[in-house]
């Protein structure tokens, strides 16, 4: 049987900091700062050289040579044709759950009143143009089509790019399922590029493929994805760094051990840096997980993979003193996905502050996050969601603020503006209001 060998951070009976906390936190090896010195380049000479750029990517990373990067609307009509009546019902489903959950965060306009002719009013309008990102290298993440487009749409975005890397096994075209999943949504403007050179392209656009450039990027991808997303942050805006994905679960000994196994797994099979890490206060509980992760990760298809990233750095079982002890691990992590499986979940998800999104209970496991639950699956990564949030509907809203004053209102408050302007010395700020009433 092939041992994962997942490493065991013992905190028990210590008392630590915030930040010694954070120094012993399971993080990969490879950081997003390493990887920007590369993003930079790719971005660099996308910017410069446009279609060539890409082309050279294309071979260079996915083996891909002359490839044609804007995707014939055939293709994608094609695509959706040949698309597996099963598979086709769940991205169905998946698209109706997750638009009526987009569809609840969409915010009401306000209208705050100080009076008679006195009126701020709050209005949230869409970007005008977005550029989705989809991964398609180690999986090809149809799924994240909908979870990308969807909230996009119910935030009324008028013009919609989408990018995903070219496939070797399908002729340097984007995989099938995932133009399937965007024709089903109505795209139209898919192209085969992938990586930091997608990215690259999105936030300053490629006039030879007539690729406009866009106002927000948005989506998951690798730890180069997320490094190009934090440069071209400012050119465009972004959604969070959503890199490798990660899973911690903070579980005690009335969890199932072979749920908790399976979840950390599930993981693990994304990448070989993926993170996957448990935070119990049972060392028994510890153990039977481990030999769990042991005889499931001999078995799971992307056996190979899981077992390089349990064992690697990023990856670990964590044990504490208690459940107020696992809840600070965990904010000072502050997960991608949080799952919560103990005896009284409610109380350990009060001492939750930090998380891209929580799954609670021993029923509610990432993988229905990452396809049905009507959540969104894009998430921040790295510690991000410390300031960060998921992908929603709100993503692509710029909240405004409408004044609107009448003559009255406006000389009711003269006499405050002048004097505030006189006491920051602009005192035309003050002449503008009072040149209203000379």
């Amino acid at each position: 049987m092939i041992k994962t060998k997942i490493q065991t951070i013992d905190l028990r009976g210590i008392q630590p900091t915030r930040a010694e906390l954070l120094q012993r936190i399971p993080r990969p090896i490879v950081n997003i700062a390493v990887a920007s010195e590369a993003a930079e380049r790719l971005i660099s000479e996308v910017r410069l050289e446009g279609e060539s750029a890409l082309k050279r990517h294309a071979e260079a990373f996915d083996g891909v040579r002359d490839a044609s990067i804007a995707v014939d609307a055939s293709e994608i009509t094609a695509a959706m044709n040949g698309l597996d009546p099963a598979v086709r019902a769940a991205l169905d489903a998946s698209i109706e759950r997750v638009r009526a959950a987009s569809t609840a965060q969409l915010p009401v306009p306000t209208t705050t009143s100080f009076g008679p002719g006195a009126q701020v009013h709050q209005r949230w309008q869409p970007v005008e143009r977005v550029g989705l990102y989809v991964p398609g290298g180690k999986a090809p993440l149809a799924s994240s089509v909908v979870m990308n487009v969807v909230p996009a749409q119910v935030a009324g975005v008028p013009s919609i790019a989408l990018a995903s890397p070219a496939q070797k096994e399908f002729g340097g075209r984007v995989h099938p399922t995932i133009l399937a999943a965007a024709g089903l949504l109505g795209i139209d403007e898919v192209y085969a590029m992938g990586g930091a050179s997608a990215i690259g392209a999105l936030a300053h656009g490629v006039p030879s493929l007539g690729l406009l450039p866009v106002d927000v990027v948005t989506g998951p991808g690798n730890i180069y994805v997320a490094a190009a997303k934090r440069l071209v942050r400012g050119v465009v805006g972004i959604d969070s760094e959503a890199g490798t994905t990660e899973i911690l679960i903070i579980a005690d000994g009335a969890a199932n051990p072979r749920f908790v196994a399976a979840d950390l797994i599930s993981q693990a099979e994304h990448d070989e840096a993926a993170a996957s890490v448990l935070v119990t206060d049972s060392a028994e509980f510890a153990e039977l997980v481990a030999r769990e992760l042991d005889e499931l990760a001999a078995v799971t298809a992307n056996s190979a993979r899981v077992t390089e990233a349990l064992g690697g750095q990023q990856s670990a079982i964590v044990l504490v003193d208690d459940m107020h002890a696992a809840a600070r691990f965990s904010n000072a992590y502050g997960p991608e996905h949080l799952e919560i499986q103990t005896a009284d979940n409610e109380a350990v998800l009060s001492l939750i502050s930090t998380a891209g999104a929580i799954f609670l209970g021993p029923f509610s496991p990432v993988s229905l996050g990452d396809y049905l639950a009507g959540s969104n699956h894009v998430l921040p990564t790295g510690g991000q969601a410390r300031f960060s949030s998921g992908l929603g509907a709100y993503t692509f809203l710029r909240p405004q603020q409408v004044v609107e004053y009448g003559e009255a209102a406006l000389g009711d408050v003269a006499e405050n503006v002048v004097a505030l302007s006189g006491a920051e010395e602009l005192p035309a700020h003050g002449e503008a209001v009072t040149v209203r009433f000379s």
